[in-house]
């Protein structure tokens, strides 16, 4: 696994376009910035057709959607098709009601993503599989997480990472399985959004060729920094491990990384 992302996004600075909600994009933009990305929240409808040439990727956040934003995610995200940038989807709450699922279904059915980062409950409703979410929560249901993977990244030709207990990212080919974390991420506000940003991140400063391994990249990178700070911290300390995690992200490095990750490709029960 090619630990070489964080050293790549702290030299190129690249600009990530967030679509994103109230909730979530104070902590998205200083958590971007933390690892050595530009951050750039706007979802201004007049500008939507000329961010595109100047951002790296896009991530489209669906935490509160208003007819606007959901325009102005169609008119980015279509842009970023057209240059060649990479796209992620955070599907947030996406079988929670019968607008999300609307909505979801329409940006997937119009735009390429090059990656979807959600729950199990989110990642379950975009699979097709019957799954009992609650709200934004992943709720539970009795599928293989890593088929969900599987057939979602299958589903929309994309890279689908999976977040829960064990983070699961597929490419419909291969699954692999990060054995990293802690259950204070959960507790925490748009802790999954900014993982999306993340992803975003270490996509904009990877090949195309390179989704796969970048998100996994992304996603163990941010998993490692989450298990690092809860290391030291009592599990009801929430608010320094919100503190926290801004720290370790802007210290973390790849080595780091290398050293305590625990990525391996899943074997069970594929086909």
């Amino acid at each position: 696994m090619n630990f070489q992302y964080l050293s790549k996004i702290r030299q190129q600075n690249p600009l990530v376009h967030n679509i994103t909600n109230l909730v979530s994009a104070h902590f998205t933009a200083n958590g971007l910035l933390a690892i050595g990305a530009s951050p750039f929240m706007s979802s201004t409808l007049d500008e939507m057709s000329q961010v595109p040439a100047i951002a790296d990727a896009l991530v489209i956040n669906m935490g509160a959607l208003s007819i606007t934003q959901v325009e102005a995610m169609l008119v980015a995200g279509k842009a970023m098709n057209e240059l060649g940038k990479p796209v992620v989807l955070d599907p947030v709450g996406a079988g929670a009601t019968a607008y999300r699922q609307q909505i979801a279904k329409k940006l997937l059915s119009e735009i390429r993503f090059s990656a979807i980062r959600g729950n199990a409950g989110e990642v379950a409703f975009l699979a097709g599989v019957d799954w009992q979410a609650k709200g934004v929560d992943a709720g539970c249901g009795h599928a293989d997480v890593a088929m969900l993977a599987k057939d979602c990244a299958n589903r929309y030709g994309c890279v689908v990472a999976v977040s829960g207990a064990v983070d699961y990212v597929s490419d419909g080919d291969v699954v692999f399985t990060i054995n990293n974390g802690t259950p204070m991420f959960p507790k925490i506000t748009a802790s999954g959004c900014l993982l999306a940003g993340v992803c975003g991140a270490f996509l904009a400063v990877a090949n195309p060729s390179e989704a796969l391994q970048a998100v996994v990249a992304a996603a163990g990178s941010y998993a490692v920094a989450g298990e690092l700070v809860a290391a030291r911290l009592e599990q009801t300390q929430l608010g320094q491990f919100y503190v926290g995690l801004m720290d370790c992200l802007g210290a973390i490095d790849d080595d780091t990384v290398a050293k305590f990750a625990k990525i391996d490709e899943y074997q069970g029960g594929l086909s």
